[in-house]
């Protein structure tokens, strides 16, 4: 016993001293890429003062973009809410010719560059566009105005809902749905009963994702939106127009706040993850 312990002991030290080098790079990379950026901000923000940041925060430009892209937050989150669940049910559930197909569709906007998706738009819903010459005879504006940031909105966030859905739906399986078939209970009773029950993580999850996605959402939201001031400016395109110009405190200011909403999602996200983990249920 007293040899072995004695062949252990370097490799245990040795484990440890990897361990701690790695623990150690890991705490080091994040510093560099995370801490540093949020503390120059948060450096700036407070070396301009309380006044500028109220200011800044209090403008009309300011306020315009944030109420914005709250009501496209809002209108994504609510759609691809809807939408991302019925495409989990299908795909789980359904089978069907191209079924591959159109399960790589829905991971589309995760390969494809937003600004790329944006010209897409463009070409689709502009004034020449294929669509968009029959929506001008109607007077209706999609690019340039809120409809196309709505759309480009949701394409950027459409997958996240369906993809944190699905796998839930197919660990948890039909045998309980097909028990409330047996009960009498109908196809919409099933669904608000034992279906959406079994997916709320999953849902709640892909919501936040949806969110997060939403307020920091720039390169289609630009292409489509012509980032006209008090019109067409959300929060992120604020922030570019405000450094583009040289109000650098103005920049910084709207910058903290999207960076401790997104914070705030991560922690979200972390809570609802353990809850999920130690097996809460709603009350």
């Amino acid at each position: 016993m007293k040899d072995n312990d004695v062949c252990i002991r370097p490799i245990r030290k040795q484990s440890h001293f990897i361990e701690y080098t790695l623990t150690f790079s890991v705490i080091i990379w994040f510093i560099i890429l995370v801490m540093a950026p949020v503390y120059g901000i948060l450096r700036e923000v407070i070396r301009n003062g309380a006044g500028i940041f109220i200011d800044s925060i209090s403008s009309p430009a300011a306020i315009h973009s944030f109420k914005l892209t709250f009501w496209i937050t809002v209108t994504a989150i609510f759609i691809n809410t809807i939408f991302g669940v019925m495409l989990a049910l299908v795909f789980v559930k359904q089978d069907f010719r191209g079924k591959i197909f159109l399960e790589g569709l829905v991971d589309l906007p995760f390969a494809v560059s937003p600004v790329v998706a944006g010209f897409m738009f463009i070409m689709l819903f502009g004034p020449n566009g294929w669509l968009g010459s029959w929506f001008g005879s109607y007077n209706i504006k999609i690019i340039y105005a809120l409809p196309g940031m709505v759309i480009a909105t949701l394409f950027v966030t459409l997958p996240f809902v369906a993809r944190e859905v699905m796998p839930v739906l197919a660990e948890y399986g039909i045998e309980q749905e097909e028990a409330a078939y047996i009960l009498g209970a109908s196809k919409w009773q099933t669904f608000w009963k034992v279906t959406l029950p079994s997916i709320k993580w999953g849902l709640v999850y892909g919501i936040t994702l949806t969110f997060a996605r939403s307020i920091g959402e720039f390169g289609a939201v630009l292409v489509v939106s012509g980032s006209i001031i008090n019109k067409t400016q959300t929060a992120t395109l604020h922030i570019h127009q405000q450094f583009t110009d040289f109000n650098y405190a103005g920049a910084f200011t709207a910058s903290l706040i999207l960076a401790v909403l997104s914070f705030s999602i991560l922690i979200i996200m972390k809570c609802v993850y353990k809850r999920k983990e130690k097996g809460y249920r709603w009350a």
